[in-house]
């Protein structure tokens, strides 16, 4: 049975949980996109705090894309997991070109979403990333990594579901972790949505557009 009707909806149920970091002046929002974004979008109005995006691609196993063997964040920030590399015994050269491939991706986002503009300042500031639901955790893994050579005060992790699993691993690598729901047993992400459907580049850039103008143009 969906928890939530759609990523908004999700958005402003997880913002309730979120009320502490309300009018805070030193918390920025990150969101994952794409999906993040229109969860992310609505905790950043709820709490009055600015909005940016932080771009990280699922580095997928050749053959079998559908299966993270890790992931890559803005700033080349790397994670691979290396039981699936183990496993599938995969070499050294493949995970580099699709690490290479997936980077190339990573930057035409940032220049998609954000144009010339630099990404908002972090560092000294509560950092609240931002995905619409933790399955595995590559991707935030990655986030984390790319964010703390950015020297954030703090670094909480917000999603409206997740695998109970994957959110208590998570309590060990950053500063706060909030899941808004750990349904067991899990499924995945979209089971918990009544609409799922893919977000598209321009609904990114205009949510983007709307909250973050003030920001990105300081």
């Amino acid at each position: 049975m969906a928890i939530f009707s759609n990523r908004r909806d999700a958005g402003r149920k997880l913002a309730e949980k979120l009320s502490k970091y309300a009018n805070k002046p030193d918390v920025t929002v990150l969101a994952l996109p794409r999906g993040g974004v229109l969860v992310a979008y609505e905790v950043a109005r709820a709490l009055n705090a600015p909005l940016d995006i932080f771009v990280v691609r699922k580095i997928g196993l050749p053959g079998h894309e559908e299966l993270a063997m890790g992931a890559i964040a803005s700033g080349g920030a790397r994670v691979i997991n290396q039981d699936v590399v183990r496993r599938f015994n995969v070499p050294q050269g493949m995970i580099e070109a699709v690490v290479k491939r997936e980077l190339q991706e990573v930057e035409r986002r940032e220049r998609a979403y954000r144009g010339d503009h630099p990404m908002c300042e972090v560092r000294d500031r509560t950092v609240i990333l931002v995905d619409d639901g933790l399955a595995t955790g590559a991707s935030m893994h990655a986030a984390i990594k790319g964010l703390r050579v950015r020297h954030p005060a703090r670094i909480v992790v917000a999603v409206p579901t997740a695998a109970l699993e994957t959110c208590e691993a998570f309590k060990h690598e950053v500063d706060e972790i909030i899941c808004a729901t750990t349904p067991e047993p899990f499924y995945g992400v979209g089971k918990w949505y009544e609409d799922f459907s893919q977000t598209s580049d321009e609904e990114v850039q205009a949510l983007l557009e709307g909250t973050t103008q003030h920001v990105l143009h300081e």
